[in-house]
Order: C-alpha cells, then sequence, then structure tokens
C-alpha cells in the first residue's frame, strides 16, 4: 500500500534521537511524503523536552522542503487511569498526540493493568492514537481495546521500527494480530516510522507489507493520502489547519 504520511519521527529534542527537524522534513521529502508528524517524546521520559517545548510549536512552519508539517508529541502513558504527561493547555498548540507505554516512565505490571490504562487513555479524548501496541512488555487484551479505539475514533499505529524485530522484541507476530482485530473491528490505522534519525523518516516498507497481507482497506489507513489524514483530524475535532486544506 502506498502511503503519503508518517505519523512518528523524533529530533535530538526527545535526548536519544540524532536529527533536526529541517534534516526529517529533507529526508520526508527524498521518500515522496506529502506529509510527516513531528512527535518528541514528552517530559517523563529521560531526556526529554519540558512543556515549553510543545506549547511553543506554533512558531513552527507549516511546511519544510515541500512536506507538510503535523505538530505532535509522542506522550507517555502514566497511570491506569489513562493520564499522559502533557498539561492540557497544551492541546490547543497540537495537532496530533499518539499516547505510548514506555518502561522508564510506566513500569511494566499485568494484562490487566495494561488494559485499563489503555482504555482510559482512549476514553479520555486527548489522544488520537496509540502508539507501538505490539511491545509483549505490556501485554493487554486486545480485543476490547481495539474495539474501544474503533468506537471512540483513535488511530491503531503500525510501527515500522517494532517491525524490524530489533526495537520492542517479541512484538511482530502480536502486531500481525492487533491488526487482524483492528481490521475486524473497523478501526482506523494510522503508520509510523517511528524515526530517531533522519534516514528512516518514511520508512514505511514494513507497515506498508504487513497492511497488504493483513488485507487493510486504504479507506482505513489515515496515513494513505494526505487528504484522509486531514479528515482524520477533523473527525477527532481537532482545529483544521487552513495550510493543508488542499492537500
Amino acid at each position: 500500500m502506498k502511503l503519503a504520511v508518517d505519523t512518528h519521527t523524533h529530533t535530538y529534542a526527545s535526548g536519544h534521537a540524532y536529527s533536526t527537524l529541517i534534516e526529517n522534513a529533507q529526508s520526508a521529502a527524498k521518500q515522496d511524503l506529502t506529509m510527516f508528524c513531528t512527535t518528541d517524546h514528552s517530559e517523563s521520559m529521560p531526556g526529554a523536552p519540558h512543556y515549553w517545548f510543545f506549547s511553543n510549536q506554533r512558531v513552527l512552519p507549516r511546511f519544510l522542503h515541500g512536506v507538510a508539517v503535523v505538530r505532535g508529541v509522542e506522550s507517555n502513558i502514566l497511570n491506569t487511569a489513562g493520564e499522559i504527561d502533557i498539561h492540557p493547555s497544551v492541546d490547543q498548540n497540537l495537532d496530533w498526540v499518539i499516547a505510548s507505554f514506555h518502561e522508564p516512565v510506566f513500569r511494566p505490571g499485568t494484562k490487566a493493568q495494561h488494559t485499563e490504562a489503555l482504555l482510559n487513555v482512549i476514553r479520555s479524548g486527548r489522544v488520537d492514537a496509540l502508539g507501538h501496541l505490539g511491545n509483549p512488555h505490556f501485554d493487554f487484551d486486545f480485543q476490547p481495546v481495539i474495539d474501544c479505539a474503533a468506537q471512540h475514533n483513535v488511530a491503531i499505529e503500525i510501527n515500522n521500527s517494532t517491525l524490524k524485530g530489533h526495537s520492542r522484541a517479541g512484538s511482530v507476530d502480536r502486531c500481525y494480530e492487533i491488526a487482524q482485530i483492528a481490521k475486524a473491528c473497523g478501526a482506523w490505522i494510522t503508520t509510523g516510522s517511528d524515526a530517531h534519525f533522519c534516514q528512516d523518516v518514511g520508512n514505511l516498507a514494513l507497515a506498508s507489507e504487513l497492511l497488504d497481507r493483513v488485507g487493510i482497506a486504504s479507506e482505513k489507513v489515515i496515513t494513505h493520502t494526505a487528504a484522509q489524514f486531514v479528515q482524520f483530524l477533523a473527525l477527532r475535532g481537532r482545529h483544521p489547519v487552513e495550510a493543508f486544506q488542499n492537500l
């Protein structure tokens, strides 16, 4: 499947990534992306930037090197209540919020605890997507969580970095199962490189292969075209970005 949008990328501001936003945009252009989301780790992650970094994203241009730039964050799920580490006052300055489990922030617990946290973060209404769900350290009940995500229009991320098998080992088969359940539930799908170096921005080949093998319809993949991604943001109730309306 052709993918025009990468919804999960990091700059050196995350503390363990190595490229600038401009370098990421240059790579996105080389990969023929129409759009990418900049989603640095939020403040509870060791080495991550603080509140002002995300609040001030309103100063970012909407296009760099001809590629649309979506202002976002990869927030951390903090607890079973589904709280995330981005203050609500920042929401108005962001277009896109991923919520993910990370071991330094949320100590892995039981399947029931992880399931409760995911259900509550979905129901909070503050997040647009769930990141790299395949991680076996954060096992959860797939069916109720994905069904809840479908009901609340929260996208399920297919994370290309995970599918390489190096990070979050043991995730690949779980990612395929998650995608199959998402297909059955009619959930929205997003795709992210999870790039921590600019040359990986737009590297979505493994995610594309998974989508094709599982048989996910392109109309449910919000990254298939930039227009579909913009439509999803509208569905989520995000303020329209005038610069993106003709994509």
